[in-house]
């Protein structure tokens, strides 16, 4: 939440940052959920070398998709987007994140939903 509401805050006065705070958020959901549904081909990865990649990123991405829906690769393609052509390119005007932010918030939102309970 902290990451989602901080890239909000940004959107329009620094761009570049609200667009990898975004892209945090979608990462973080993406390790939370990934602990939650115990997949373990990808947390046994990430513990034996003691940090996440971009592949075991991808591969809990498709994991998770497969348990909630196709709509969370789509999702997770807008929050690499962010952090691709926002981010590092700083390429993305505010409206460009703005049209993004839903699918982050989804991300966020269903993960609380999943989560909690």
């Amino acid at each position: 939440m902290r990451y989602l509401e901080e890239g909000k805050g940004l959107i329009d006065r620094d761009p570049v940052q609200a667009s990898e705070k975004l892209y945090k958020a979608a990462e973080e959901v993406v390790k939370a959920l990934t602990t939650h549904f115990n997949i373990s081909e990808v947390l046994n990865t990430v513990n034996s070398r003691g940090r996440w990649t971009v592949t075991e990123l991808e591969k809990a991405v498709r994991a998770i998709a497969r348990k909630i829906g196709g709509w969370f690769v789509d999702a997770w393609d807008a929050a690499n987007y962010l952090h691709v052509w926002g981010f590092h390119e700083a390429k993305l005007e505010p409206d460009g994140i703005r049209i993004r932010l839903p699918h982050i918030e989804r991300m966020v939102s269903e993960a609380q939903k999943l989560i909690k309970g």
